[in-house]
């Protein structure tokens, strides 16, 4: 089956290459122009990836994606013609889960979301693994992997797709400190290439999310110079 993806840009010649190059790849692609089609769009027909620029006129990037996490999870990778740190952060904040900036080679951002696909969604290795797993308990905090559900508490605690990922790498082997390039490897996939602080990013996003403080983390803990990992202690 082919994967549906859509591309949200304005500028509409960019919009139509990065398209052809997607639909070589196998996929089928939509294109808008503007924030709030992108918006109708996704709720009309979901797709598997949406490719979004930052700078959209009107309804922006940051506010469209804000938008599409209330409602899917599909996977999002932020366009930005801005390098500044802040605008890439401000992104993925909202629940993006990659981001390109430009200009940038469409070969890559191709190669960006065949990666993404392949994600691996089983961190443990099989399916069958997945399913009879009972929750992953950390305290007030479970991860269940099977139904991919989050709970502090007994209160169920929304995330994104990666941020879950992210959880479920890491509680896999607790105790265990995993720099940010093994879990790029375990989340992104081993072909990602990028800025390996988006890591950053999503766990900081994740530790909002669960009520985590990193000055006296209760489940994510930050090993110095190396990365990160489950428990107290």
């Amino acid at each position: 089956m082919s994967t549906r993806v859509l591309v949200v840009d304005d500028e509409q010649s960019l919009a139509k290459v990065v398209a052809s190059y997607l639909e070589r790849d196998g996929h089928e692609v939509t294109c808008v122009f503007d924030g709030l089609a992108a918006v109708d769009a996704v709720r009309a027909q979901p797709p598997d990836v949406v490719v979004l620029d930052l700078g959209l006129p009107g309804l922006d990037g940051v506010e469209v994606c804000r938008q599409l996490r209330t409602f899917t999870d599909c996977y999002i990778v932020m366009l930005t013609a801005r390098t500044e740190e802040v605008d890439k952060l401000v992104g993925l904040g909202v629940g993006a889960d990659d981001y390109l900036t430009k200009p940038f080679s469409p070969r890559e951002l191709v190669a960006r979301v065949r990666v993404m696909l392949r994600r691996p969604r089983d961190v443990r290795g099989t399916a069958s693994a997945m399913q009879e797993e009972p929750p992953r308990l950390f305290g007030p905090l479970a991860v269940d992997v099977a139904a991919r559900e989050v709970s502090v508490d007994g209160r169920a605690v929304e995330v994104t797709r990666t941020e879950f990922d992210l959880l479920a790498a890491l509680s896999a082997r607790p105790r265990m400190a995993f720099s940010r390039r093994q879990l790029i490897d375990a989340v992104w996939g081993e072909g990602w290439v990028g800025d390996e602080h988006l890591v950053d990013v999503h766990i900081g996003h994740l530790r909002r999310k669960l009520g985590d403080d990193p000055a006296a983390p209760r489940f994510i803990r930050t090993v110095r110079g190396v990365g990160y990992r489950m428990g107290e202690g």
